[in-house]
């Protein structure tokens, strides 16, 4: 904020409220939209200026519809100096606020929306009013504003128009050191001192602000210049001067506190005995009069109450109030005599309350005789204007009232700078006419565009749950104050407040009572003109308050009555919504939690009707605050339990749809006040779901927001039901739930709130933890001989990890003390006292420090104290030179070592050794740098000689653990009974791929629970083994369940055609398995290093030919099953706890031999994968797996057999030209009856000479690679005892789905849907799960799930497809008309369960598809299928290197692109530019894809094109993948 020019009000004043205050609520249209301040204050905030009362100002976004003036009460309370930047729009709704606000020192800068009736309609309300009519006053009047709070105590307005400033000249910043001058700083150090206990659950609107004797030295002492000083008038909100208090007041002490203090309410717990008084308008007058003195005195700009400027002789003048007064003085100063206005004065009102008459008539020449008063208030209410009311006083009040002038009132319109002579001679002409006419209008009536209001909206966001409630209660749906309502005689934004719509409620439950009165005497009536109506308005009368019989009912009456067309029936119609039993809603805003007795939860509350209220949260967690009481907001669902008479429900729709559901339905079933908060956090209403999900969710994890549901006892012999819906509650509900239910509790709770305390236990404790884990090492150590040497290390993929334990192994081999440990575990106030200190440290994301050392490096950098002078210390960095290939992005290699190396040696520590740097380009990777590294290591600590050092044991490798994990016993069982942690051991983590389940964590909630001292969100995928996809209605309805009940209530449907379930916790493994299997499936060898689900083209349109495919595929899986691991998964998962075995899944796991005949003790070297396809759909992606089938259909239409590939696979290492993804070779062919033994002798081989040592280079693709095709079907060949035949034709044309509607050679029908990237749940927009479950229940063919993570639904008979349309379409199921992109777009999980993943997939990839449909769509190519895959990693479970064009994460937000593969899944694609982000990526796409709907031949696809017009060169075989790319890397 270094010394410049400001060219707007809201700059300048947007600055002065910063300056001068703690806290500053900006208030805006929404939090997406700025407001006249709000840009200012945000680039103040995002620069981290200090302040002048505070060093960190903090500011908070409100949006206006929200009851803004809410958020003002805790700090204020709580001794903060605040402030306000607002349009004029909020304050007459904000009036029952600004009564009590105007006791503390608040100040509201106003920018009036061209009409000051919003400032004469709160003229009363207690706020002192400040107005500035140019540039420059409105930065001097703002700080003044700011000042005169600090010496009232009372709250001050400070209003102005922004159009009418508009055009002034650039003004200069004043400097903080003139601020400083103004601000009575000692005064506001008190203030801010000061809080007060809260009392009771109101705003206390008993504080009255008063001022200590000392405070109110007369304007002579305290000026040094005389100051008038009338008796000043009461205006109904200010207090007279008592007789008491005058001159006196000087003598008083000076040394006495000035801070107030009253019974009811104390700002100050500083005792005083200096004699106070309630703060008069003649109090304010003399401190606003010496601050503008010492203004003048320092900027030479003089301020008065009133200013008045013209002749000192003038007989008529011009009181302006609304007008520009800059243009109309302009224009009268430069009057000819001629003029009318000619000789006539100016009079404007800076200090607009308290109203101060005589000091007025003071001012103004004794010789006026006519005054013309000119306000803009079109909002009229009486005849006479207010401020026409205040001048006619004035003059009175002065003197006789023969001796008062003529008081002429005109209505302002809107003045343009071309109209305002002409304005004038007409004000003037009728001023000084015989008989004046009061009330003319001057100007245009009508408002100029460019002060139009901006409304104010509902978030887009907010609309989540809206569309659940109608969804849930459709046409009895009654919102009182819906947004946007068109109620007569009512505003919009007032028909929005939850008050009003409280009392519409109110109204309209005793219209209900009437109408059902109105309707039984209707049925007893002869005024119908048929009989039919009597019947069913009876029975309507008696079913009137039973929402389903009402609502069945009220469909034949309103039928009824619609046919009968009498007077009476249409009088009974016009109130038709009322024969439905409505569910009736409030909606509000987390505004209602900042005062509890000023919202309308208590009135509802009070009442005891049956309301429901919908309380909308949007606080994001990670932005709450954490440590300031003062923000903290009341618990509204602990106040309503308190209560005692509501529904209480804590919902979340990003954490738990389905929890939301019941508690809608739940409220409206119970007979009372319901109040169900809604959780949705975001920071503008522009946030992306995906932001608004990852808040919920650390919400939900911590506890702040917990899911709950509550119902009251009905009577007093019940108990209250409560169900815990979350892992975690806050304390204070567990409080709640243990005591007695009692409304004092929640009044006597103290300030310092429970979850401010324990959003800073977290990072206590996990302080405490890093002091007890290195005090413990360290005692450990004492008794060794040796130098010390600690190692930290920072690691994403262990790589760092491993080398500093390993590290500190030798380190001890060699007689060290050493100390292992994570960056941020350790405790950073000991670096000082560090002897030796090794870090090592990997390269993240975009040269970022891992997870576990982000923290670490924070500290370090930010610190400005360290001293390592008696510190040394070695840096290892391991990173990829060939990462970031472009030159401009090279320093990103190995960057958080590097930097760190820097910083210690700028804070005195000694180096031990340069830093070293580890490449993945390297020979060896990172050991070929960190081998030359460590013993300059040793040397420097001159251990380097040592003899006798004992031989390391080997690492521990998964080859290891499968030998020796007992047939994949490992301690698995164990681990599960292990309470303590949610985790499992390492080792175990290995071998529970093979029983079908991975262990996770959620990284969206990493680093805050790391934060709190806790574990991560350890949590379980578990993958079901479905061969070709099939299921039967019923396992669907299983799995539905188990995500439901056991999972995180969605489903994933994989690229692996089956069954994945995310967020099932340890303690819930056990039953999700038994379930699973108790469906008839399995999970065993769904993942691991054996043969995995076998894949198999759906093919609706020939089901026989399918069935005979699909039979082969479970052939083959169920004959490649592990058979001594079949024991392991039965005594793990499927024993009761009585130790009695379940039924298990058909042959899943009837082999209890201790022996794999098929895969031996140590199974396969990596994952093995085999397809099926049915041409001329590769819908499976067959080349892309170890063993790909493509189906051969013989003359009769009947399977012949299978033309066979190999080597097969998608697994690459950024980076790693060692590694590369390949398609299958073409072994040959074979008859269906023998095609499962050849499989498993492809599987032998791969056994036999699999690189067993490097996981890596371990698959399939690289055995072949490396023996030769030849050799290696030679070698199949020898095991098998068979030959391969000839290769058998086929065609390939699309590897994409057919949507939409399919009739087979039967009869039947097949419906494939769109499930975009595979992911089964509900969202307020759309309940896809639930559609698909009630789907399920009436379903009597099969659900075929797709190897694009689609959804078939099979097999449905002629006579139930009416039913299944109606289904579909009921729950928006039906629509398959997107684009062609996105139907042939697919993702992969990644974040935030992928322990992989370096960027997000499937949470992202429907964003970027939008983006690249607009660009599709100006092409004329919206139904053009390009085949568009992302994932997060390089591992390819997506498949993305056989996209035409796809995108593979690298780090976050970036993305490796690669362009150029085959539509039908044939040939794979190659990198075209490397790391680049959203924009880029549309940078590049938008002039590709014009090109493309412009140059392409007939048929030709985008992968084909892209090679044909030199994009990038076609990939020929995996071996030249990384040959040829587009992008060449740069050298430095």
């Amino acid at each position: 904020m270094s010394a410049s020019t400001i060219s707007t009000a809201g700059e300048a004043v947007a600055r002065v409220a910063y300056l001068s205050s703690d806290y500053v609520v900006s208030v805006q249209p929404s939090l997406a939209s700025e407001s006249y301040f709000s840009q200012h204050l945000e680039a103040f905030t995002n620069a981290k200026y200090t302040g002048v009362v505070s060093s960190t100002p903090e500011v908070e976004a409100v949006r206006q519809n929200a009851d803004p003036l809410l958020s003002v009460y805790g700090p204020a309370r709580a001794g903060k100096l605040v402030s306000v930047t607002t349009t004029s729009s909020i304050l007459v709704q904000s009036i029952p606020h600004l009564y009590k606000l105007a006791h503390y020192p608040v100040v509201i800068h106003v920018a009036l929306q061209s009409d000051y009736s919003e400032i004469t309609a709160i003229r009363q309300c207690g706020f002192t009013f400040i107005q500035s009519e140019s540039l420059q006053e409105s930065q001097d009047l703002a700080l003044s504003a700011h000042a005169l709070a600090i010496k009232s105590g009372r709250g001050v307005i400070h209003f102005f128009d922004p159009a009418k400033l508009a055009g002034d000249r650039s003004i200069s910043y004043e400097n903080k050191g003139l601020i400083e001058t103004i601000l009575d700083l000692n005064l506001a150090r008190r203030h801010q001192s000061s809080s007060e206990q809260e009392s009771n659950l109101y705003a206390d609107g008993e504080r009255v602000a008063l001022l200590p004797e000392e405070n109110l030295a007369s304007p002579m002492a305290r000026s040094g210049s005389p100051i008038p000083g009338p008796e000043a008038e009461a205006d109904g909100v200010f207090e007279k001067p008592s007789s008491s208090s005058g001159s006196s007041a000087s003598a008083r002490s000076s040394q006495s506190d000035s801070g107030a203090q009253s019974s009811a309410t104390s700002i100050t717990s500083v005792e005083s005995t200096v004699q106070q008084k309630q703060v008069t308008s003649e109090d304010i007058h003399a401190q606003i009069e010496q601050i503008w003195t010492s203004l003048g005195e320092k900027t030479g700009r003089r301020y008065r109450a009133f200013e008045y400027t013209g002749n000192a002789d003038a007989t008529a003048a011009l009181f302006s109030f609304g007008a520009d007064a800059a243009l109309l003085g302009e224009e009268m100063g430069a009057a000819q005599s001629t003029d009318v206005y000619s000789n006539c004065g100016l009079i404007t009102a800076r200090l607009y309350r308290p109203w101060l008459g005589s000091v007025l008539t003071r001012y103004l020449p004794s010789t006026l005789k006519r005054v013309a008063v000119l306000e803009q208030n079109r909002r009229k209410t009486t005849k006479w204007g207010p401020m026409l009311l205040d001048v006619l006083t004035s003059f009175n009040a002065a003197g006789s009232p023969n001796a008062a002038p003529l008081i002429v009132g005109y209505q302002l319109g809107y003045l343009e700078p071309s109209t305002i002579r002409q304005a004038l001679n007409g004000i003037f002409s009728n001023l000084l006419a015989e008989t004046p006419i009061q009330n003319l209008t001057i100007g245009a009536s009508t408002e100029s565009k460019a002060a139009q209001k901006q409304a104010a909206e509902q978030p887009e966001l907010e609309n989540a749950y809206m569309k659940i409630l109608n969804q849930v209660f459709n046409d009895r749906l009654h919102i009182a104050n819906r947004f946007g309502a068109n109620d007569a005689g009512v505003s919009a934004t007032l028909a929005a407040n939850p008050e009003y719509g409280f009392g519409a409620l109110v109204a309209r439950m005793e219209r209900r009572v009437k109408f059902v009165e109105e309707v039984q005497n209707a049925a007893k009536s002869n005024d119908f003109t048929t009989k039919a109506p009597l019947s069913w308005l009876s029975r309507w009368a008696v079913d009137a308050e039973d929402p389903k019989k009402c609502d069945s009912t009220a469909n034949e009456v309103l039928a009824r009555l619609g046919t009968d067309g009498s007077p009476l029936a249409r009088q009974l119609l016009s109130n038709k919504a009322l024969f439905r039993k409505e569910s009736q809603w409030l909606i509000g805003s987390d505004a209602w939690a900042y005062d509890l007795g000023n919202s309308g939860v208590h009135h509802v509350l009070a009442s005891g009707k049956n309301i429901n209220m919908l309380i909308v949260d949007s606080t994001p967690y990670s932005e709450r605050s954490k440590n300031d009481a003062s923000r903290r907001k009341k618990d509204i669902g602990l106040y309503a339990m308190n209560f005692g008479n509501a529904y209480v429900a804590s919902t979340a729709v990003y954490g738990s749809y389905t929890q939301v559901l019941e508690a809608m339905i739940e409220a409206d079933k119970f007979d009372g006040p319901s109040v169900v908060l809604a959780y949705l956090p975001y920071n503008k209403e522009s946030d992306t779901a995906l932001t608004v999900l990852q808040e919920t969710k650390k919400a939900v994890d911590a506890g702040y927001w917990p899911l709950y549901r509550w119902t009251p006892p009905i009577t007093d012999d019940m108990e209250p039901t409560f169900q815990l819906d979350s892992e975690r509650i806050k304390r204070e509900l567990e409080e709640f739930l243990a005591r007695d239910n009692q409304l004092t509790q929640l009044m006597r709770r103290q300030p310092a709130f429970a979850s401010n305390l324990s959003g800073s236990y977290g990072s206590e404790v996990r302080e405490l933890q890093k002091r007890k884990a290195k005090d413990a090492y360290s005692k450990l150590l004492d008794g060794l001989y040796g130098a010390p040497l600690t190692i930290l290390f920072a690691s994403d993929n262990g790589n760092a990890e491993n080398l500093a334990k390993r590290l500190g192994n030798r380190g001890k081999a060699r007689g060290l003390k050493t100390m292992v440990m994570a960056m941020d575990d350790y405790p950073i106030e000991d670096f000082s006292s560090e002897e030796n200190i090794v870090l090592i440290t990997a390269t993240a994301g975009q040269g970022e420090f891992p997870q576990n050392g982000r923290n670490f490096w924070e500290t370090i950098k930010n610190s400005v104290d360290l001293d390592l002078a008696t510190v040394s210390f070695a840096v290892f960095a391991l990173g990829d030179s060939h990462y970031w290939p472009r030159k401009e992005d090279k320093i990103y290699y190995n960057k958080p070592g590097k930097d760190l190396d820097a910083k210690l040696r700028t804070f005195g520590g000694k180096p031990m050794t340069d830093c070293g740097m580890g490449d993945d380009q390297a020979p060896d990777g990172y050991q070929t740098g960190y081998n030359e590294w460590e013993p300059l290591l040793w040397k420097s600590l001159g251990v380097d000689n040592v003899e006798g050092i004992p031989d390391e044991p080997a690492p521990i490798t998964n080859e290891d653990i499968k030998i020796a994990s007992n047939f994949l016993r490992g301690t698995i069982a164990e681990g599960l009974q292990d309470e303590s942690t949610g985790a499992i051991d390492a080792a175990d983590q290995q071998l529970t791929k093979f029983h079908g389940t991975y262990m996770q964590d959620d990284r969206d909630l990493r680093d805050q629970r790391k934060a709190q001292g806790l574990e991560p969100a350890y949590s379980f995928m578990i993958r079901c083994r479905l061969a070709g996809g099939v299921a039967t209605p019923q396992q669907w309805l299983d799995m539905d369940d188990l995500a439901t009940n056991l999972g995180n209530e969605t489903m994933k449907m994989t690229t692996r055609q089956t069954f994945q379930f995310h967020g099932v916790v340890k303690g819930k493994l056990r039953p999700a398995m038994q379930a699973i299997n108790k469906s008839m499936m399995t999970t065993l060898a769904a993942c691991g290093d054996v043969n995995r689900n076998v894949m198999c083209s759906p093919h609706p349109t020939n089901q026989a030919f399918h069935k005979e495919v699909h039979d082969v595929a479970k052939l083959i899986s169920d004959y490649l099953l592990p058979s001594a691991a079949a024991n392991a998964y039965h005594e793990i998962w499927l024993k009761t706890d009585d130790d009695q075995k379940i039924q298990v899944a058909g042959k899943a796991v009837t082999s209890f031999e201790e022996a794999e005949p098929l895969y031996g003790p140590v199974y396969l070297p990596r994952k093995f994968k085999i397809t099926i396809a049915i041409p001329p759909h590769n819908d499976t992606d067959v080349y892309a797996h170890d063993v790909g089938l493509i189906a051969i259909k013989g003359e009769d239409g009947k399977l012949a057999g299978f033309n066979v590939l190999a080597g097969g696979g998608m697994g690459v290492s950024h980076n790693n030209k060692k590694t590369y993804p390949r398609t299958g070779s073409m072994m040959g062919f074979t008859t269906p009856d023998k095609v499962h033994i050849a499989c498993k002798h492809i599987m032998f081989v791969q056994r036999d000479h699999g690189d067993r040592k490097n996981r890596k280079h371990a698959r399939l693709k690289y055995t072949i690679d490396d023996m030769g095709v030849d050799v290696f079907r030679t070698k199949v060949e020898e095991s098998w005892g068979e030959k391969f035949e000839g290769e058998r034709p086929f065609h390939f044309d699309s590897n994409v789905d057919t949507f939409g509607w399919q009739k087979d050679e039967r009869g039947d029908w097949h419906f494939t849907m769109f499930i975009e990237n595979g992911r089964i749940e509900d969202t307020a927009e759309f309940p896809m799960k639930t559609g698909l479950r009630e789907i399920a229940k009436i379903h009597k063919g099969e659900f075929t799930l797709t190897p694009n993570q689609h959804l078939i639904l099979s097999n449905v008979p002629e006579s139930e497809l009416q039913t299944m349309k109606d289904m579909l379409k009921k729950y928006k199921l039906d629509n398959v008309d997107f684009s062609g992109l996105r139907l042939s777009s697919s993702a992969c999980v990644a974040f935030p369960t992928c322990g992989l993943a370096m960027a997000e997939s499937e949470r992202y990839l429907p964003e970027m598809v939008s983006h690249v449909e607009k660009i599709l769509e100006e092409n004329g190519l919206r139904k053009e299928s390009i085949v568009m895959r992302m994932t997060g990693c390089p591992n390819g479970c997506a498949r993305p290197w056989l996209a035409e064009v796809a995108f593979v994460g690298k780090a976050f937000g970036a993305y490796n692109m690669m362009l150029g593969g085959g539509y039908h899944g044939q040939r794979l694609n190659k990198l075209y530019r490397s790391s680049v982000k959203e924009e880029e990526i549309l940078e590049i796409l938008k002039p590709m894809i014009k090109s493309y709907a412009i140059e392409r031949n007939e048929g030709e696809h985008f992968g084909d094109f892209v090679i044909r017009k030199g994009y990038i060169k076609a990939t020929t075989e995996g071996k030249t993948f990384h040959e040829d790319t587009a992008e060449v890397e740069e050298d430095e």
